[in-house]
């Protein structure tokens, strides 16, 4: 799929409902981490963590912290044992970020006051992540995203839970609404203005079609996501990665990930 559309989406909103947002990020959150979304992008997110020899990942635009422990879990096996992660968003979820620091016994943490993935501030380090948020970001902010990272001589990497397929969106508009509406009792921490807005009020479920399917519409291809990376990086001081990887049952997350360049200071 090349079609690329700016339509928006409900949860870009600032006067969205937060707590239909909410409900919404509590279903990707259940649905990437139950299908291990972002397992086949570990190893490229470890050779960054080794490559710029650090420990932590800072994630941006983390939402309800889907996926976020397997994520870790595979990143453990995979030479980084000390690895933790820190949980960003412009609209921060502490209620669902404390329960993931608690079944992870603080190996996941967050911040808790909002944070700019444009603009992040000194104080929060780390090779940075987005899983699942990049297509939100216009060219220019996605461009200024990945230039602050740049500039503040830190990793970066890019994830898409998808690899931008027509039958992706066939399966927006199918299987994962009827999956939603079985799996939403199962969610945790319970939340009854979840089942209200499900099943008496179909808000969730109905938001959730929409902005899945826009999301694919959003996603920028392998080689725009290489164009920004230069654009940001014109002195190409990152070394930079881009592709798709493929899960062994066959859905794919496309990728853009860059590192500084050591050779360069070698030099």
């Amino acid at each position: 799929m090349r079609l690329r559309l700016r339509l928006f989406e409900f949860e870009d909103l600032p006067w969205f409902p937060a707590i239909i947002r909410a409900g919404m990020m509590d279903y990707l959150r259940f649905m990437i981490s139950t299908l291990g979304t972002y397992r086949p992008i570990t190893p490229l997110l470890a050779e960054g963590l080794a490559r710029t020899g650090q420990t932590r990942v800072l994630e941006l635009g983390a939402g309800a912290g889907g996926g976020t422990e397997t994520v870790l879990a595979t990143l453990r096996t995979h030479g980084q044992p000390d690895t933790t992660i820190t949980l960003t968003d412009l609209y921060p979820q502490p209620a669902a970020w404390a329960d993931i620091a608690r079944q992870t016994q603080g190996a996941i943490g967050y911040e808790p006051t909002s944070v700019n993935a444009l603009a992040v501030p000194a104080h929060l380090p780390g090779f940075r992540a987005i899983f699942s948020a990049f297509h939100h970001f216009p060219p220019a902010a996605a461009e200024a995203m990945l230039r602050d990272a740049v500039r503040a001589n830190t990793g970066i990497g890019v994830f898409e839970g998808a690899g931008k397929h027509w039958a992706e969106l066939l399966l927006a508009w199918t299987v994962l609404p009827v999956a939603q509406l079985l799996l939403t009792p199962f969610f945790r921490p319970f939340r009854l203005s979840r089942l209200v807005f499900t099943y008496l009020i179909p808000l969730i479920p109905l938001c959730t079609i929409w902005d899945g399917s826009v999301s694919l519409l959003r996603m920028y291809s392998t080689t725009e996501l290489l164009a920004l990376a230069h654009a940001a990086d014109p002195e190409r001081r990152f070394v930079w990665h881009v592709g798709k990887e493929r899960h062994w049952w066959g859905p794919e997350v496309t990728y853009l990930i860059g590192w500084p360049d050591t050779s360069l200071s070698e030099g």
